[in-house]
C-alpha cells in the first residue's frame, strides 16, 4: 500500500491554560484513498486531532505540542497553515464561518486564486465542483441566501477546488435537517470512492460510519480502538460505554445471541430469515393496542389550531390552513425539513407569533386575547441554542428570573429554583456560572429557567443538537421524566431516533402544512410519505417494516419474538 499520507506519532497536546491534555499519546495513520471516521463523546479530542492535520495546531491554536504529525512528507510543525492548505482541505462544523464572498462562484475561486492557479483552470474547477455538489443553478447567488445544506455543500466545493490530497471534515452535518444531511453524506460517499483523495471525518451519525473503511474511537484524548468499520460497529458494548450511539440492527441481533452481527437493513432482513426468527403477531397487536390506549388517556385539548395560517413579510407563506390539537399530558414531536414550518407553528403556541389567519387557542382561550406575558406563564419555550436564552452570571439568578419577574416572594423564588434545578439534575449548582457548563449543562439551565414559572406546556426546539449520544439520552430522559410528572411536552427535532424512542405522537410538516399525524408507530410506518417530506426513519425501523412490522426500538422487537425469553 506504500507510505501513509498522514502519520501521527506519539502526539500529545494541551491547550494553553488547561491542566489536562486534549490529546495524549495518539498514534494513527491514514492511507492513500482511505476513508477514516473519528468518533467519540463530546470533549474527547476529535476536533483537536482534526486540527493537527492541517497545522491549525500548533500554528493557530496556542498550546504545548509534542510528537509529530507528518502529512505527505511534511511535518506540520515546520510548515504554515497556508502551506499545508496546498495538500490538506478542511471543512469545519461551523461552515458559515468559512463563507465570505459575495457570490457562489467567487467563493469557489477564492482558494485557487490565492495559489495562483491560472484563470482558465479556475473556471474549469468552478464548473467541476459546482456540478459535483449539485449547486450549478446557484452559481450567481450570494452564499447568505443559500439554505444550511447548500452552504455546507459550497464549503465542500470551495475546499475541493484546491485539489487537496487529504480532506478533513469536522462534523459537517451537525445543524442540518435530514435531507440536507443526506445531500452532504451523498457527496462524502462519492468522495470516499476516489483514490486521489484520503478522507478523515469527525462524525456523530453512526449510520453514516457504515461507509468508512476504518473507525477510530477516541475518549479523553486517548485512542481507545482503531479497526475496520464492521469490527468497530459490531462492538455494541464498547460503543455504548464510550457514549457513541450503537446501531439498532446489531444491537438487536446481539441480544438474540447471533455471532456475526448484521449491520444494515439488507443484512438484517437476510439474517432474520436465515435464523428462522418469527414475530408473535398477538404480542405485536397488543403493542399497537397499547399505543391507542395511551392516546386515549390524554383527551383534554390544551392547544388547538383552527385553520391557522401565517405569512411573513414579503408574502412568505410559512403556515397554510393548519388544524391540529395537542392534549394535556402528551409528549409530541413535530418533525420536517428546514423551512417546513415547525418552529413557526410552535411559536404560535406561546404568542411569539400571532396568526395571519385562523386562530390558536391555549387553555380554551385565543392567544390573541391572552398576549405573550400571560401565555409565557402557561407555555414555556426552550430555544435551540441555550446561549441565546441565558444572560445571568449565576445559574440561580438565571432560573430565578421568571419568578422574580412575577413578583414571587424570595422564599417562593428559592423554592421554585430548587424544584427546577432538581428536575433537570442540577441541584447544588446554583452558584456556578452557566457559561462554564457544557452545552448539555447550559441546555439544562435553559430548561430549568422555563420550568421555574411552572408552565403547563414545555416546548423544546432541537433539544439534542450539538450534544453527543450520552448527552442526548440524558437530556431526553430528563424531558421524559418531566412528562411523566405531568408536563405536556412538545419537541422539534431532526434526530429521528429521538422521535422513535421518546414521542408518543408525531406531526410531520412539509411546506407549511401537516402532511401526516398519528402515533409515532403509525407515522414511521408511512415510509413513502416520510421520504416525500425529506425524512428518513432510523435503519432499525426501516429493517422492521421490511419484515412487515413497525418496531421503534430493538427492545420492542425482542419483546415480540417467539421463543425468546430473558
Amino acid at each position: 500500500m506504500g507510505e501513509p499520507v498522514v502519520s501521527i506519532r506519539d502526539l500529545q497536546y494541551r491547550y494553553r491554560g488547561q491542566k489536562t491534555f486534549a490529546l495524549d499519546g495518539v498514534n494513527l495513520t491514514l492511507d492513500r484513498g482511505e476513508f477514516l471516521m473519528l468518533m467519540g463523546p463530546s470533549e474527547a479530542g476529535k476536533s483537536t486531532l482534526a486540527a493537527t492535520v492541517n497545522g491549525l495546531i500548533p500554528h493557530f491554536h496556542i498550546g504545548k505540542l509534542s510528537g509529530e504529525v507528518i502529512v505527505m512528507g511534511r511535518d506540520t510543525k515546520a510548515y504554515t497553515v497556508a502551506q499545508m492548505a496546498e495538500i490538506v482541505g478542511m471543512v469545519f462544523q461551523d461552515f458559515e464561518a468559512q463563507l465570505f464572498s459575495t457570490n457562489v462562484e467567487l467563493e469557489i475561486a477564492f482558494g485557487p486564486e490565492n495559489f495562483a492557479v491560472p484563470r482558465e483552470e479556475i473556471k474549469i474547477r468552478i464548473d467541476e465542483n459546482l456540478k459535483y455538489v449539485g449547486l450549478e443553478a446557484n452559481r450567481n447567488r450570494p452564499p447568505s441566501t443559500l439554505s444550511g445544506g447548500q452552504k455546507q455543500k459550497l464549503a465542500i466545493a470551495s475546499v475541493l477546488a484546491l485539489k487537496p490530497e487529504v480532506l478533513v471534515m469536522d462534523e459537517p452535518t451537525t445543524d442540518l435537517d435530514p435531507i440536507s444531511k443526506m445531500g452532504v453524506f451523498e457527496i462524502t460517499h462519492r468522495l470516499c470512492k476516489r483514490d486521489d483523495l484520503s478522507l478523515l471525518m469527525v462524525e456523530h451519525e453512526t449510520e453514516e460510519a457504515l461507509f468508512a473503511d476504518r473507525i477510530a474511537l477516541i475518549k479523553d484524548g486517548h485512542l481507545i480502538k482503531v479497526g475496520p468499520t464492521r469490527e468497530i460497529l459490531s462492538d455494541v458494548d464498547l460503543l455504548e460505554s464510550l457514549g457513541v450511539m450503537p446501531l439498532g440492527i446489531p444491537k438487536f441481533f446481539k441480544a438474540v445471541h447471533v455471532p456475526d452481527l448484521p449491520l444494515t437493513p439488507d443484512e438484517g432482513v437476510e439474517a432474520f430469515g436465515t435464523l428462522n426468527l418469527k414475530i408473535n403477531d398477538q404480542a405485536y397487536q397488543q403493542m399497537i393496542a397499547e399505543d391507542q390506549i395511551a392516546l386515549k388517556v390524554h383527551h383534554s385539548p390544551l392547544i388547538e389550531c383552527k385553520h391557522l395560517s401565517h405569512t411573513y413579510k414579503g408574502d412568505v407563506k410559512a403556515l397554510k390552513d393548519v388544524s391540529m390539537e395537542i392534549h394535556r399530558g402528551e409528549m409530541v414531536a413535530i418533525i420536517g425539513q428546514n423551512g417546513s414550518g415547525k418552529t413557526t407553528l410552535a411559536k404560535h403556541f406561546n404568542g411569539l407569533l400571532m396568526p395571519t389567519a385562523g386562530e390558536v387557542n391555549v387553555n380554551g382561550k385565543p392567544t390573541v386575547d391572552q398576549g405573550i406575558f400571560t401565555l409565557g406563564q402557561s407555555v414555556g419555550y426552550v430555544f435551540q441554542n441555550p446561549d441565546h436564552q441565558i444572560f445571568s452570571e449565576k445559574v440561580f439568578d438565571e432560573v430565578a428570573f421568571s419568578p422574580r419577574l412575577r413578583n414571587f416572594s424570595e422564599d417562593d423564588v428559592k423554592r421554585c429554583v430548587a424544584e427546577a434545578l432538581e428536575a433537570v439534575g442540577l441541584t447544588g449548582q446554583g452558584e456556578e456560572d452557566p457559561f462554564t457548563l457544557t452545552k448539555s449543562g447550559r441546555q439544562r439551565v435553559a430548561v430549568a429557567a422555563v420550568l421555574a414559572s411552572n408552565p403547563d406546556v414545555l416546548i423544546l426546539d432541537e433539544p439534542t443538537t450539538g450534544l453527543d449520544y450520552r448527552e442526548q439520552r440524558s437530556m431526553m430522559n430528563m424531558v421524559k421524566k418531566l412528562n411523566e410528572n405531568g408536563s405536556t411536552i412538545i419537541f422539534i427535532t431532526h434526530h429521528m431516533w429521538v422521535v422513535a424512542e421518546y414521542a408518543k405522537r408525531a406531526f410531520v410538516m412539509k411546506d407549511g402544512d401537516i402532511l401526516l399525524e398519528g402515533t409515532t408507530r403509525e407515522v414511521f410506518s408511512q415510509g413513502d410519505v416520510l421520504r416525500d417530506a425529506f425524512l428518513r426513519p432510523p435503519h432499525f425501523v426501516e429493517f422492521s417494516y421490511r419484515l412487515g412490522y413497525t418496531f421503534l426500538t430493538p427492545e420492542e422487537m425482542i419483546a415480540c419474538l417467539e421463543g425468546v425469553h430473558d
